[in-house]
């Protein structure tokens, strides 16, 4: 999959009026939305390997629950393929067209410029927080995860939990990032969010704030200057690594205690890196498409990305009305540790980018490898 770099009993919304689409100025109401959709048959989807996020147990609910057929074109497809099958597939009606995409944030905004999408806005619009949807509703958040320490806790005994922490003496020789900041959008995010927290939030001043503290990491000899993964982990090389917190929840699992590892959303700084969905301006099948951004975008949808633990656009608005299953919750970082979470902009995302990649060498001086 190459989305990322890195490495996935619900209680049913009621969906209520629906929008026609993007140029439409009547309504639609769920039930004939649904007789629209059985009508194509089928929806077209892309990119979306089953084991990413709970994607497989998505497509056969949503299957099940509308009778409608999905097709699943090339899962280990990237952003960048999936809008490329859009605008090979304009007047294609056959199987190779996609009705809907999901892609990282920065395609959302292009792929609207381009007249790629169609606008819709689910029934549940107004949940999605503000920062992570366009607000003519041609690309909304679907899904994040949140920079957390991934600990080795069979190694570092006392947990940290703020980014200020790792600067101890306790954490000699542990920290590590889970990619190079000179090429790695996580590793860059993970420098950004460093600085986010010593700067108490100011955006403007966090990169350059960032390069500082790992100069600094670094100068104490804290920072291990190795890419982290699950295998450096487990043999104690890099006992605490900087990475998506659902990266970090899956290597929890796979590694089944041997070691212990937690998992700790920072005190502050939490940076949220989100994915986005849109409907293709040429979809073969539309009202398929929006069918399926209800069921995405509603309770029981979005309960299923959490299960992958990949958390849902809409995870605040789920827990305040006590939506999340306290057994799903049970494996997740404490739900008030996500409620900081700060969505940089595309803008912020791009300066902080340009200041990293060129200052790291200059700055902190630790070749990551």
């Amino acid at each position: 999959m190459q989305k990322f770099k890195w490495l996935p009993v619900f209680s049913v919304v009621t969906l209520a009026v629906l929008a026609l689409g993007p140029v439409a100025t009547g309504q639609m109401s769920m039930d004939q939305l649904v007789a629209a959709a059985k009508q194509e048959g089928q929806l077209t989807v892309i990119a979306l390997p089953r084991d990413w996020c709970d994607y497989g147990d998505a497509i056969d609910s949503f299957k099940q629950k509308y009778g409608l057929k999905v097709n699943e074109l090339n899962p280990d497809a990237g952003s960048g393929d999936e809008v490329e099958a859009i605008k090979a597939n304009k007047g294609n009606m056959g199987p190779q067209a996609p009705d809907v995409i999901d892609v990282g944030l920065s395609f959302g905004p292009s792929a609207k410029q381009e007249g790629l999408l169609q606008a819709y806005k689910v029934s549940t619009w107004s949940t999605i927080p503000n920062g992570a949807k366009d607000p003519d509703g041609y690309w909304y958040g679907d899904y994040y995860g949140v920079l957390a320490f991934e600990v080795n806790s069979d190694i570092v005994k006392t947990l940290p939990h703020d980014w200020a922490d790792l600067l101890k003496p306790d954490y000699k020789n542990t920290v590590a990032l889970a990619g190079d900041p000179r090429t790695s959008n996580q590793a860059i995010q993970g420098v950004y969010a460093a600085g986010l927290s010593a700067t108490k939030g100011n955006a403007g001043a966090a990169a350059d704030a960032g390069l500082k503290f790992f100069a600094d990491l670094n100068k104490r000899g804290n920072f291990v200057p190795t890419i982290g993964k699950a295998a450096p982990l487990a043999q104690g090389a890099t006992p605490i690594i900087i990475r998506w917190d659902y990266n970090a929840l899956a290597d929890r699992d796979t590694l089944k205690g041997n070691p212990k590892v937690d998992v700790v959303v920072p005190a502050s700084g939490v940076v949220a890196g989100v994915y986005v969905q849109g409907i293709s301006a040429y979809a073969p099948h539309p009202n398929a498409a929006k069918l399926w951004m209800q069921y995405l975008y509603s309770d029981e949808g979005q309960l299923v990305w959490l299960k992958g633990y990949c958390h849902p656009i809409r995870f605040q608005s789920l827990v305040s009305s006590h939506k999340v299953p306290a057994a799903l919750l049970d494996k997740l970082p404490p739900a008030e540790a996500y409620a900081k979470a700060v969505f940089p902009t595309l803008d912020q995302q791009n300066q902080a980018k340009e200041t990293i990649t060129k200052q790291w060498d200059a700055v902190v001086g630790a070749n990551v490898k």
